[in-house]
This record gives C-alpha cells, structure tokens and sequence, in this order.
C-alpha cells in the first residue's frame, strides 16, 4: 500500500508532467540542470500527479534544489518548531508573519505530498508530519501574536500575579496526530484564571485579553492571502458551539461539561490534546476534563449516543447527497473511528490504557484488553490505513478538503498509479470490500438500525400529541421521565393556539416547538426550562418575524433555552423586550462584553442613526442601548466569562456613559429653544450630575436604581441665557435638571430608563432641584453625620472640569472635618440600628444580604465611618468613593491590618456575589443563613461590634482587636 506502482505512469499524466516541467524550466533553467537524472524522473511525476505540488513549486521553484533532499528524509518534523521560531524571531510586522506562516506551510506540505505520491514513508509517518506540522504553526502564531498584545495591553494575569497563558485544544484528527493533509483544523481556546493584564498601556480583563488573542490568532491562520491561507480554523466544538464565547477560563470549562455537556462532546473530546510543551496548566486541563470523557463505571449509555450520531451523519449524507465519499459513508473513516471511540468511552473510566488520542495507539489497546480478536484488529487497521491513504491523496490532489471519489479519469488515474491498482473499476472494488469490513465490524460492535431506516422525529411528534398519555409514552421512549412537563406542555398549546396567531404564524409556531422541545429536554428539571422559555414564545407568538429568527437560527434557540434556564431576570426581558432576541443571533457578540473605556464611544455610536430633533426616538434608542448591554452583561456573567467582580464595574460604566448621552440629549433640547446662560464661555455648561450610593460607589446591580445631585457653577444673579427665548439661567438649569429626569423616567415601548432618586440632594425633597456648588458645600459642612456618610460614596459622573475640581475640593474639605470619634460612632451606628429597625425584616435562620447584622449595609458603614474618622489625619483616605479601594488604604496607611481587610473585602464581595446571582434568579435578597454565610458575616459583625458599639473605647484602640483570632483564621 504504501509503495509506488513500477509500472510507467499513463501517457495522460506522462503529458502533463512534461509540460510542467517545461514551465520551470523556462523559468529557472539553472535549477533543473543541476538535477540528478533520477531526480528529474521523480520531479516530473510529482508535477504530473498533483496539481498543488506543481502550484507551489511554479511560485516557488527555489525550493526544488532541497526538496530533492529533503523527501528521502521522514523526520524532518523534529525540527519545524526551531525552523519557524528562527523565521519569526525578528518579524514584527503582522502581515509578514502572515507570509511567513503560509510559506512554511506550503514549504513542508509540497514536501509531505511528495512522499505520498511518491511513497517515500507510510501513511502513519505522514498523518503524524502533517500533526505536527500543524501544531507548530498554531504554537508559534500564538505566541508571536501573545507577545505583540501584551507589549500594547501589559501580560494576563491571575489574583497573585502569575501569568496566563491562552491553552490550545487541538481536536479530531490533529489531536489524534493523525491531520488530513487538507483538514480543517478543530481548535478549542481556554485559559486558566481570570484577572487582569499588568504592565501594558492599557488594561483589559483577561476575558477580553484571550478574546483579542483568539480572533487575531483565527486571522493569521484562516485568512485567505495572496499566499493562500495556513488552516481553516473551526471553532464549533467549543462551549455553546457558535453560539459561546470564543474563549473561556478553566473554571467556565468546567462549569459547562459539567452542567450542560452532550454525548457528541464525550467522543470529541476523547481526542482533544493541549497543544505545545508540556506545562502544568497543561496536566491541570487533562485532569479537568477527564471525568467528563471518562466515566468511573463501565459506560454502555455510550452505545445508544454512537447510534444516533450515526443515524445524524447518515441523514446528513442523504441530504447532502454524497456519494462516494469515504470518511462519511457506511463503513467509511467515520464508522471505523466509532467502533474504537466506543471502546474507549464504554471502559475506559475503569482502564485508564485506553484513553489514547491516537487512533492506532487505542486500536493496540482495545485489542489488548481482549475487545477485539487479533484478526479483526489488524482487519480494521489495515482498513483504516488503506482509506486515510486515500483520503491523503485525494486532498493531495490540489489542497482540496475531500473524501469523494474522483469523478474524471485524470484523477481517477493517478490515485491508482500511486496505490499500484490497473485500473479504475479494480480500485473502486477495492474500496468497497475495504468499507463492506468495516461497516460489518461497526453493525457487530455498536448495531443499531441501517442507514435507511431515519428515525422519527419524537419532538415534532410530542408537539403534535394532544392525549397526555400518549404524550407520556412518546417521552418515556426517549428514556425521559417528567411528570409535570406535559401536562404543562397541553396547557400552554391550548392557550396559545387561542391567540389570533394567522396561518403563517401558526405554520411558524409548528415548525419551531419541536426544535424548543428538543434543546429543552437535554436539560434536567425541563419544566423549570419549559416555563421561561414558553413565556418568551407566548409574548412574540403574535409577532411572526421573531418566530421565523427563533426558526432558522439553532445558534439562537440554543441561546435562548440557555438564559432562560440561567436567569429568569433574563427570561423576563426577553418576554418584555423581544428586540433583544435579535442579540441572540450572533453569540460572538452576546458575549463579548463592551470595554469599560468604550461604553462612551459605543453609545455615541448607537444615537448617530437618530435624528436630533427626535425626542422620542432618543429615549427608544438609550433604553434599548442600554437593554442590550445589560443583557451581554448578563449573558457573560451567568456563563462565568465574566467575574462577579467585574460585573458591577460594566454595570457602573455602561449608567455613566448613559448619564452623559441623557444630559447632552437635555442641554441640546433646552439650548435649542432658549440658548444657553450667557456667563458660559466655549463648550462649558456649568453643570455637572453626581453620583451617590451604588453609582458613586461603582457598585451598580442589575435593576438599581441612580441616585443623583445636580450642581452648577452660576454665581450672577441676573444672568439670562442668549437665545431668542430667553429665560433666567437659574431656571435653565432647573428647566435642565427636569428634562434630564423625563428622559430617564418616561416610559416608552421599551421601558423606563432607570429610577433616578433624587432625595439625598440637599434638604432632601424638599431642597432644590439643582444646587449651586458652593451653597452645596455650605450645607455640607452643617449637614447632619448621615448625610456626611453618603458624602463619602459620591463622586462627580459628568461634567465641566472645573466644576469637578470644585466638588471634589468641597468633598475633601467636608470628609476631612476633625470629628470626635465617640460621637461620630454613635450617630453612625444609631443610623444603622433605625435602618435594621425599618428595613430588616428577617425570620429566624434567615439572612438579608443587605441589611442583616455582618451583612453589605453594615460593611459599607465601617468604611464610611473610618473615612470620616481618620481623613483629617490622612487625607488619602478621602480620594476614593468605593468600597473596596477604602479599605485597601486603610491597609496601606496601616489604619487596618491586612488580615482585617481582606476579611471585609472577601466578605464584601461573597455577599455581592450572591446578591448578582439572587437579582438574575429574580430572587429575594433574604436567604437562608448557611454555615458559609455566618462564615464571612460573623467577621463583619466583630469589626462592627469593636468600632461602633458599647462605650467605643475601641475606637482608638485599633491595634488591640486587629489581633483578634477572627482574623488570624480566617
């Protein structure tokens, strides 16, 4: 099989040969001269057998004086990683790695084809060469491009500051070392931990980092050039598949095989390989995913999965109308894979010997565990090899990704010139003895009906059923057992089919249930799936056009099951805003959260398509920006591509650059109608929007609302605007402050922007709507210690520079009063206990993860209390309005030992966490009180008790409890 025919190539091909010849010799004259005359002979075969050995070498006849070498040799792949790393070592140019890439490839692959041709190796050494080859390319340009993102966004790293590096699945066939010579390339992107980069201009999360990384590194490979392309990059076995994020951490990995993985996913993953060198990442991945491939007990579920996959692939076939295709046809590549993967799956928990990503390694270890007798063994290998040599030089060929027969003479020829095979009809038989084998071996070992015989389609027949038993029945057959689903299921088609729907609709709804049906019923507890996910349905089951997406984008049905069983705070703002469905479609983009820096730009981009008269297109177009950030917020937080930590930040940067839109949108408006006040100069506005609470404190939940004071700077008291209405400045900026809050209050078809609160401006309700800024200070330093508090969670959102500096220096001043701690302490905590009194509303074994005792409420007092404490004396304390950076000065200044901070920073974070996951859950926030709860609040409790309680002669005996045991343990 793997030696050359000794008999004269046919004249057909002899022709061809010598033409091409002709051509380079024409070009280089010099370079077929210096040829050995047996290597001339062996030159112009190649060029007469393959059509892309001759492309290459036409563009690139230099390389035939070391091909000549080079093809005796079979270990030449030893050496691409320090060949390439040598080509790329000085390039920093992204279009020259592109060059240089694709010429490598080509360089190598003109190479390994002739020694295909020309059976110089097996089809062993070749699969392996072409693997290899393959990893090298992916490993350098990874590395290439990984060093070119962290000298522009600094080096990912994790919480302790180790770096992260992007792992890469290399699956199917390249995992197996076992490559097509024309293979697409199966790749899965992961890294290990979330974090930040470090040491770049710029910063990103390593979410975003490993993103960027994963589309440039698809560019460099897939992107067709004037040199061709490397590899066609798939990214379909990845988490979600299309619809998922490109690239995930470990911990999502994970989360998702564990939760959501399929039976397809088991035997794809059976030969994943981490591609590059050997790392403890690396081990740290293998162990990850080995208890989802590998069940601890002997597995015969997987003979029914195999079944179907195969009955999927044989549908395929039929609806592609292959023919002659060797890879997917019965007894083809495809079912010789199974019938090893079958072993591997069903045992190979128990021996640990069969887990081989390579196929003729797992065959060996199937066979030596007695799952195959010795002649069926070396049957289905030799089977195997004489197909992937086949499959190797069909793509050989021209470099074209196909398993089907040649459908001219020409090729028809030189496959069998090559295999030592007379004549067409000889190889053909060959071929279907060789499959006949391997399909009988596949029927002996897994069974299951014929290709033939489709199997029915159980979900469309269930959407149909209208007897509840028998609806039962068609469920139980499916070996699912769900005895509140159908009985749900018959309620919901009932009152649906009531709604006028019309014809198309009803034909739409019809079409679609089956394929719901079916992605609901993976899923455990499928009525808490079903429930979402038909109140979704039932809102835009009236609505044809979104039916019809839902219909003809999998991606997007997958998407919605998905959220709808994560959140039912999601499930709800589909059901109420089904233009974010349209999100749905493109998963890259769901996931692909905005950059914190860019939410400005992004919104800005968004209003350009509304006209600047139009009021009310303006607020539609805010609220559904905002809409569909929230729910890629959402979306990236539920799947863990984005931490809990970050999810607040996105939150507070996509509110402040809504804040800045509503305010432009309200100073055109009014200044359109009545100018703007006359002491302006330039593009000033006077006028600046603060943030208090969560906003100021960049702290935002999903639903919070903003609370706001509005300042301006006008100091003349008879100041007019200048336009042809003109009106008193002060009453502009009232006129301001009042459209400013119709914009975000008014609801239209899209809902209500967010709840603007605006009591803790000064005198609360009763004081003016826009203050001016040194009257704020003022009453500032004569407010009450509550209203000083929430001084400390404020900070300016929008507006004039100068402005800004104006209340950042009031705030200052105000924070760094000198107050005297005892009764500091017992207004601060004397607030807190009327808070508890009116707010927490707790039942034994319960805990409000605001407003109980250790819970977020008495973490935030204990910042703001030591900020207005100890700002006069440390003046730093006083720069920052969030939680977390308080007390990390507090560690700094040593007002706060590191142990101390820590635990109110973890705890801080613990119960913010929770409170995330109880707003997507559309849950209180009183939950039961666990062991891991009174664990992160009992420490809050004694920082609590220590600074504000009883006669405070702790306050300034901060060293005497910052020994405290809590804290060493904890």
């Amino acid at each position: 099989m793997d030696t050359h025919s000794n008999k004269p190539i046919p004249t057909e091909i002899q022709k061809l040969a010598d033409e091409r010849v002709e051509q380079i010799r024409a070009q280089q004259p010099e370079i077929i001269a210096k040829l050995e005359p047996e290597c001339l002979v062996e030159l112009t075969a190649v060029l007469g057998l393959s059509d892309y050995i001759n492309h290459q070498l036409q563009r690139h006849p230099e390389w035939i004086t070391v091909l000549v070498d080079e093809v005796k040799e079979t270990d030449i792949c030893q050496f691409y990683r320090f060949m390439l790393q040598k080509k790329l070592q000085d390039v920093n140019d992204e279009e020259v790695t592109k060059r240089v890439l694709r010429d490598f490839r080509n360089r190598h692959m003109v190479r390994i084809a002739w020694q295909d041709f020309m059976s110089h190796g097996t089809i062993k050494q070749s699969l392996w060469d072409i693997s290899t080859l393959a990893e090298t390319l992916i490993i350098n340009a990874r590395d290439w491009m990984y060093n070119r993102l962290c000298d522009q966004y600094g080096t990912p790293t994790d919480a302790e500051g180790r770096p992260q590096p992007l792992l890469i699945m290399g699956m199917g066939k390249l995992g197996g070392g076992e490559l097509n010579f024309s293979s697409d390339i199966d790749l899965i992107f992961t890294y290990p931990e979330s974090g930040q980069t470090r040491g770049g201009r710029r910063e990103l999360d390593n979410q975003q980092f490993f993103t960027r990384l994963g589309q440039k590194l698809i560019a460099l490979l897939d992107q067709v050039t004037v040199d061709g392309f490397v590899y066609r990059v798939d990214m379909r076995l990845r988490p979600y598949g299309e619809s998922g994020p490109l690239v995930c951490s470990f911990n999502a990995l994970e989360h998702y095989y564990q939760d959501q993985g399929r039976e397809w996913e088991r035997y794809a993953l059976v030969k994943a390989r981490v591609l590059g060198p050997i790392c403890q990442d690396k081990k740290d991945l293998i162990a990850l995913l080995r208890p989802f491939i590998y069940r601890r007990y002997i597995d015969f579920s997987a003979i029914e999965s195999l079944r179907k996959m195969k009955q999927l692939i044989a549908q395929e076939v039929r609806r592609r109308q292959l023919t002659d295709n060797i890879k997917l046809g019965a007894g083809g590549i495809r079912e010789a894979e199974f019938i090893v993967q079958n072993f591997q799956l069903i045992h190979g928990g128990r021996q640990p010997d069969l887990r081989k990503q390579n196929i003729f390694l797992a065959i060996e270890s199937v066979f030596n565990h007695g799952f195959l007798d010795y002649n069926l063994m070396v049957e289905l290998r030799n089977a195997y090899l004489f197909l992937r040599k086949s499959e190797n030089l069909l793509q050989g060929l021209s470099d074209m990704q196909t398993q089907t027969l040649p459908d001219n003479r020409l090729d028809w020829q030189r496959i069998c010139w090559v295999l030592g095979v007379d004549t067409e009809q000889v190889l053909r038989k060959k071929i279907q003895d060789v499959m006949a084998k391997i399909n009988q071996q596949f029927l002996n070992s897994v069974g299951g009906e014929t290709e033939d015989n489709e199997q029915e389609s159980w979900a469309e027949q269930l959407w149909e059923e209208t007897e509840l038993e028998h609806a039962q029945k068609v469920l139980i057959a499916q070996g699912i057992e769900d005895s509140e689903l159908i009985p749900a299921l018959l309620k919901w088609r009932t009152h649906v089919h009531k709604k006028p729907i019309g014809p198309r609709g009803r034909d739409t709804l019809d079409k679609l249930m089956p394929y719901m049906l079916a992605e609901i019923l993976q899923h455990a507890n499928a009525i808490k799936v079903f429930i979402p996910v038909s109140q979704v349905i039932e809102q835009i089951v009236c609505r044809t056009t979104y039916l019809e997406l839902l219909c003809e984008n999998p991606g997007a049905r997958k998407q919605l099951v998905k959220l709808c069983k994560a959140s039912p705070w999601i499930a709800e703002q589909l059901a109420e805003f089904p233009m974010l469905l349209d999100d749905l479609i493109d998963p890259k983009q769901l996931y692909d959260t905005t950059e914190f820096d860019d939410y400005h730009s992004e919104i800005r981009q968004y209003c350009l398509r509304v006209q600047d008269d139009d009021m009310e297109q303006q607020m539609e177009a805010l609220r559904q920006f905002k809409l569909s950030q929230q729910l890629k917020i959402a979306a990236a937080d539920i799947t863990g591509v984005l931490p809990v930590i970050q999810v607040s930040d996105h939150l507070t940067f996509l509110a402040e650059a809504i804040v800045e839109q509503v305010v432009i949108y309200a100073w055109q408006q009014l200044v359109f109608r009545h100018g703007k006040p006359s002491y302006l100069v330039d593009d000033e506005m006077g006028f600046a929007v603060i943030g208090y609470g969560k906003l100021g404190g960049r702290e935002l939940g999903y639903g919070s609302d903003l609370d706001l004071v509005f300042l301006h700077n006008l100091t003349e008291t008879h100041s007019q605007t200048d336009g042809d209405k003109p009106i008193d400045s002060v009453r502009f900026y009232v006129k301001l402050a009042q459209r400013i809050i119709h914009l975000f209050s008014t609801r239209t078809s899209s809902g209500e922007l967010y709840e603007v609160d605006m009591r803790l401006r000064p005198s609360g309700a009763s004081g003016l709507l826009v203050s001016e800024v040194e009257s704020f200070g003022e009453y500032q330093r004569q407010a009450k210690t509550w209203e000083q508090q929430a001084l400390v969670r404020a900070r300016c959102i929008y507006g004039d520079g100068a402005l800004e500096k104006q209340f950042n220096a009031h705030r200052r001043q105000i924070l760094q009063k000198n107050r005297v701690q005892p009764k500091l302490a017992e207004d601060v905590h004397r607030m807190r206990l009327k808070m508890r009194e009116h707010l927490t509303k707790v039942k034994p074994n319960e805990f409000d993860l605001k407003h109980s005792d250790g819970g977020i409420v008495d973490i935030e007092f204990i910042a703001q209390f030591l900020v207005l404490c100890y700002s006069n004396e440390y003046p730093e304390l006083a720069e920052w309005s969030d939680n977390i950076r308080i007390f990390k000065r507090l560690t700094e200044i040593k007002l706060l030992d590191e142990a101390r901070a820590k635990v109110l920073i973890n705890s801080y974070q613990y119960l913010r966490g929770i409170s995330h996951r109880q707003s997507l859950l559309r849950t209180s926030t009183i939950v039961p009180q666990d062991d891991e709860l009174i664990e992160y609040s009992e420490p809050v409790k004694e920082v609590y008790q220590h600074l504000l309680v009883g006669e405070h002669q702790a306050i300034s005996e901060l060293d005497r409890f910052s020994q405290s045991d809590i804290f060493q343990n904890k």
